[in-house]
């Protein structure tokens, strides 16, 4: 791959899996054989946004996700947001039932970059930690099943932690990278 060479849908997943493989190379590996795409393959496309993303005069993050994923599938308004508040969505053909979303705010601003469930796609029950498999839910998702989660700091853009309360009483905390779930960990009491 060469600077010049193409980044486009096929290059952004293998930059979605890149921070992924931190927490499930089992799945990440899977998913780079569903691709044909190598490891060499995948940190040359991550090196290559990276780059974009820190170039001087590069384009604003929210130009960068256009020229990659081309125009979004639906660009939608956020409800309980200010006129001028949207997401943004594209396809993600690995993962079919989800789309990568930005919320952009006033003057194209991106402040919010996540997988979530697309529309009509069905929603996965969560109610157990049994329930809280890797790849299987997004941290939309467990907002909404878990009344009592909370954001921690976030590590990165890409790598946020929430922590709540499963119905058995028992603390969970739980990782996300570009909010698909990755890991369920242990909580000290």
């Amino acid at each position: 791959m060469t600077p010049a060479a193409p980044f486009g849908p096929y290059e952004f997943q293998l930059v979605l899996l890149r921070r992924m493989a931190d927490h499930q190379p089992g799945l990440v590996e899977d998913a780079l054989r569903e691709l044909g795409a190598t490891h060499g393959v995948m940190r040359e496309a991550n090196k290559r946004w990276q780059a974009r993303a820190h170039a001087p005069r590069g384009p604003g993050e929210l130009d960068r996700y256009r020229a990659a994923l081309g125009e979004p599938e639906a660009r939608l308004a956020i409800p309980g947001f200010p006129a001028g508040h949207q997401a943004w969505t594209w396809p993600v053909p690995l993962w079919p039932e989800l789309r990568f979303t930005v919320a952009v705010g006033p003057r194209r601003a991106v402040w919010s970059r996540a997988l979530t469930r697309a529309p009509g796609a069905p929603v996965p029950e969560l109610g157990t930690a049994a329930d809280l498999l890797p790849w299987r839910c997004t941290i939309d998702e467990v907002y909404a099943a878990f009344r009592d989660a909370r954001a921690r700091e976030q590590v990165s853009p890409a790598l946020t932690r929430l922590d709540f309360t499963l119905p058995d009483g028992s603390a969970c905390a739980a990782e996300f990278a570009w909010g698909l779930l990755q890991r369920l960990l242990p909580v000290e009491p």
